[in-house]
């Protein structure tokens, strides 16, 4: 058009693969990211952490580099001289069985073979010989340590680390510029499958003050813990004799439509459960257990898809999932918070700091921080990249009662900046991350109004507590937030295109 600048934003077609495969991969879809990959001719080559995989390069930690390296797409070159490296690491432990089968076997030392027989017919005589002479296998003016940190430095530059969830994130940011644009109403939520603005009435939030079903368990057991899926498919409850239960909660009786449930094949643990928590999409269930484990099952199977037998050295008291379901944090009787990789089973944080059992702990919606709750009185605000306490802080109280137990934390669904904070006091408070105070909450009781525990509905427009710790009372709040739960299943798929906002 005349007098008109046309701003263009050209995109190549590589990018846009490879934000479909991180896509893939961060949601397990291993096979259909690998046959991509072989389609598309792109490779994803991306590790969760650049200077993990250097370390256990440099430290030779090669279970786990081989691991990694299985996913990425490297020059032929830089693989047989990996290859290489390891056969020869091999042979020094001794591990000749193993070093022969790769040497053999593996396709860089085939392609080795191949293209430079003498070095291969090296590393076949050096597996053939008694002793080991590193002076021989490695060379003269090198070592082991060196020729370690020059692969590190090679696989380096073929792999890169991108922020979580690209997809979701420019979704969300496409949507939000069409907001600007005045294509997309403010404040509409999108149904990114139709191309329209989704149509939903929204009901406004109410208390529910008739019963619902009475759920019972046997005179031998009683449950330590009770939630409600995101979605408000199911409620599940944690016994002290270690079963995971899921009910339906219409008739206050076990589901029978799940078909491990129907054949009493329950998910369970060896000891009590004492904490349960749901993924976003509903899909996982955390559970930790008064040994210290955590297991976490796919529901609608019943399988356990990752075990943390040694999450912590004592009792787990909660398990969250991050927002984009990769890992969970969780915290303890032993004081300690932890960050767990669902992909490598293995402790990615730890966050030391609290004098206390740690009562309860959150991710931040863009996952930047974590939020704990002690028993030694005090909120932690943690940075997860470097597991350092940024801030910390005490609700307010009487004088002389400094130290009540928090026991509840949670993040306000409308202000990720807010914080609902629960102690063992007549009072609940709205605070920042930095700890000051914006609204209060009483129960308006001198005696018996103590809280012990709040849930936030997924609106954020109310707040539930429990004034009493027993499980019945417990029940009946979650039973009264079911309808809450099930407006918020239209939300759920909106919510999760929307952008993590910026720390």
């Amino acid at each position: 058009m005349e007098g008109t600048t046309a701003a263009t934003c050209e995109v190549e077609a590589t990018d846009v693969v490879r934000v479909v495969l991180q896509f893939l991969k961060e949601n397990g879809l291993t096979n259909a990211m690998l046959a991509l990959q072989d389609e598309s001719q792109v490779a994803l080559n991306t590790v969760d952490n650049l200077d993990t995989f250097v370390h256990d390069v440099q430290q030779g930690h090669w279970e786990s580099v081989m691991t990694t390296v299985a996913t990425l797409k490297l020059p032929a070159g830089l693989l047989s001289d990996l290859y290489e490296q390891v056969v020869l690491e091999l042979l020094e432990m001794r591990e000749l069985d193993t070093a022969r089968q790769i040497l053999r076997t593996a396709a860089p030392m085939a392609a080795m073979k191949a293209q430079q027989p003498e070095r291969h017919r090296k590393l076949e005589s050096l597996a053939g010989r008694p002793y080991f002479e590193a002076l021989e296998a490695y060379g003269a003016g090198t070592s082991k340590e060196r020729r370690r940190a020059a692969l590190a430095d090679s696989l380096k530059a073929h792999v890169t680390v991108v922020p979580p969830s690209r997809l979701l994130a420019l979704l969300g940011q496409s949507l939000k510029w069409q907001q600007h644009q005045g294509m997309l109403p403010k404040g509409s939520k999108f149904d990114l499958f139709r191309g329209a603005a989704a149509q939903r009435v929204i009901e406004p939030e109410a208390a529910i003050s008739a019963p619902g079903p009475v759920i019972k368990f046997g005179k031998s057991s009683h449950p330590e813990c009770a939630c409600f899926s995101p979605d408000g498919q199911y409620l599940v409850s944690g016994s002290v004799d270690g079963f995971i239960e899921v009910w339906d909660f219409d008739k206050g009786r076990l589901r029978k439509d799940l078909e491990y449930q129907a054949k009493d094949e329950l998910m369970m643990h060896d000891v009590p459960v004492l904490c349960l928590s749901f993924s976003r999409d509903s899909e996982l269930l955390a559970a930790g257990d008064q040994d210290g484990a955590i297991k976490v099952w796919r529901l609608g199977a019943g399988q356990c898809v990752r075990r943390f037998p040694k999450a912590h050295a004592q009792g787990v008291t909660c398990a969250r999932f991050s927002r984009d379901g990769s890992q969970v944090v969780s915290g303890s009787f032993d004081q300690v918070v932890r960050v767990h990789g669902l992909k490598s089973g293995k402790v990615i944080k730890e966050m030391r700091g609290h004098a206390s059992f740690v009562n309860d702990a959150h991710f931040s919606p863009d996952g930047s921080r974590v939020v704990s709750a002690s028993s030694d009185g005090t909120v932690r605000v943690w940075d997860v990249r470097s597991s350092e306490c940024i801030s910390q802080f005490r609700p307010p109280s009487e004088v002389g009662l400094s130290e009540l137990a928090v026991n509840t934390v949670a993040f306000m669904p409308d202000n990720p900046e807010h914080l609902i904070v629960c102690n063992k006091s007549s009072s609940l408070f709205i605070m920042t991350l930095s700890g000051m105070l914006v609204q209060t909450f009483s129960s308006g009781k001198r005696t018996g109004g103590d809280f012990v525990q709040c849930l936030v509905s997924p609106q954020g427009g109310w707040v539930r507590r429990l004034a009493q710790p027993t499980l019945a009372l417990a029940l009946a709040v979650a039973l009264a937030l079911a309808l809450a739960l099930a407006l918020a299943l239209a939300l759920a798929l909106a919510l999760a295109l929307q952008p993590s906002p910026s720390p």
